[in-house]
């Protein structure tokens, strides 16, 4: 307990010196080592940082300070940040011995599913993962933190937030970290998708372009190795998003190509587009993610296509 608040301590004094006139590429690159030194100290600033903006009080950190020894400019303003943080972070809750001691053993476990599989994890902190077709990931829980890799596929996350355990997933070369969130995420070939769906999450490139960014209800990010964009979706959009987990796909004027492109994660007899122009039809309906049937059944009486079926593909022209 105490250590976890010496953190919080800390991580509002570094908040504080950010905000000074004389802040300099040294201060930085101290920070930035404070900050990757240990987990906690990241989601620790991160929350202090975030309440400090809700209660709207970063610009009264940017007011120049009275000239004063080092430790007072320091500790001073940190006091007074840390009585605003606490307000609005909360109680810590109490950690049993017994937890404690379960997460002194590292244990890395690998969950997969196949195609078309449907798999819903509870984490014994109380969070929940939920793994779409075709996804690996890997959950290990030691002393301090909490982390996932995604290594392929799709996953639903609702974490159950606990500042002195940051849950984080690593996604190729891609880190979300949570802030008290349910999110989704999905690793393409090239790039990464989350979608940020309550709380409040943390977005940064591990790679070259060294880019972070601060996630909010309805943001979107896509990600790849070098840039990444955030829009906005609304309440529905991002529920046609998450169809999945009831077992369907809801299509709202998609192109039979990227419709068919979705069926086939699920499935192992393929749709099959073979022309171009065709694949630029679009569709609305709402169908079982194994309902490959009902897909060419719709293509053939509603667009009058031709469809042709074989043991493993059906192949959908004109």
């Amino acid at each position: 307990m105490t250590g976890a608040k010496d953190v919080r301590m800390t991580a509002a004094a570094w908040l504080e010196r950010r905000h000074r006139p004389d802040w300099s590429a040294s201060d930085q690159a101290d920070l930035t080592n404070w900050l990757e030194s240990a987990p906690t100290n990241r989601i620790a600033y991160l929350r202090v940082e975030a309440a400090w903006n809700r209660a709207n009080r970063l610009t009264a950190l940017r007011q120049p300070m009275r000239a004063e020894s080092p430790a007072h400019n320091t500790r001073r303003p940190a006091f007074r940040f840390m009585a605003i943080a606490a307000a609005a972070l909360g109680a810590l809750a109490v950690v049993t011995t017994l937890a404690l001691q379960t997460s002194l053993a590292p244990t890395t476990k690998t969950f997969t599913t196949a195609t078309g599989g449907h798999d819903i994890l509870a984490l014994p902190d109380g969070s929940k993962i939920e793994l779409n077709t075709n996804s690996t990931i890997r959950v290990s829980q030691i002393k301090g933190e909490r982390k996932v890799w995604l290594d392929k596929g799709e996953a639903y996350f609702k974490i159950k937030h606990d500042s002195a355990r940051p849950f984080i997933v690593l996604v190729g070369d891609h880190r979300i970290t949570d802030l008290g969130t349910t999110f989704l995420i999905r690793r393409e070939s090239q790039s990464v998708k989350v979608a940020l769906i309550e709380g409040l999450a943390q977005y940064e490139s591990l790679g070259k372009s060294k880019q972070s960014t601060r996630l909010t209800p309805g943001d979107v990010l896509v990600a790849s190795a070098e840039k990444f964009q955030v829009s906005k979706e609304n309440a529905g959009q991002l529920t046609t998003g998450l169809s999945w987990r009831h077992g369907l796909l809801i299509f709202r004027y998609t192109t039979l190509a990227d419709a068919a492109a979705e069926f086939n994660r699920y499935n192992d007899r393929k749709l099959v587009i073979a022309d171009p122009a065709v694949g630029k039809l679009k569709i609305v309906g709402t169908f079982a993610t194994n309902n490959v049937a009902a897909f060419a059944d719709v293509a053939e009486d509603v667009l009058r296509l031709k469809v042709t079926h074989s043991e493993n593909e059906i192949r959908i022209t004109r």
